[in-house]
């Protein structure tokens, strides 16, 4: 039996008081899709993901809605789509500065060293999710994602 420590990797990890912000950054210095969370003392509290983080965006940009106007409003057309484009800038930017903590997803499986590849790919496939947290002694110690298993197995 092959556990997962053979094929782990030591986690790229984001503060529960980062901002989205600096979330999207690392993200895309890193080329991940996701992040365990931790406390100030390295603790896994969360996890977070790319979906996550649409979600707030999105959220944020609902009223953004151009309607078409009637021939009376042409006029006030260029301030009045100034003014909701700006009003959509001041939403985003608002989203982008919103806590991890606030957005993550707190009840997260995990997995331990002991773990076999088979079982967690068989987790990841019964839960639908992309990456495990491997923990031990409450310590974050690895993470295990869908590629690395499927190098595991072939």
């Amino acid at each position: 039996m092959v556990n997962v420590v053979s094929v782990m990797k030591k986690p790229i990890v984001v503060n529960e008081n980062s901002n989205i912000r600096e979330v999207i950054k690392s993200f895309r210095k890193h080329k991940i899709s996701g992040a365990p969370v931790v406390d100030n003392d390295r603790n896994l509290v969360g996890i977070i993901s790319e979906s996550d983080i649409i979600k707030t965006l999105t959220t944020h940009s609902e009223g953004f809605d151009i309607i078409l106007p009637s021939p009376f409003d042409l006029i006030e057309l260029p301030l009045k789509t100034t003014l909701k484009i700006e009003e959509f800038r001041e939403d985003i930017e608002k989203a982008l500065k919103t806590k991890v903590k606030d957005i993550m997803t707190k009840d997260v499986i995990t997995i331990s060293p002991e773990t076999s590849i088979n079982e967690a790919a068989e987790i990841m496939i019964k839960n639908k999710i992309k990456r495990l947290p491997v923990v031990k002694n409450r310590e974050l110690v690895g993470i295990i994602t869908r590629g690395d298993l499927i190098e595991a197995l072939i």
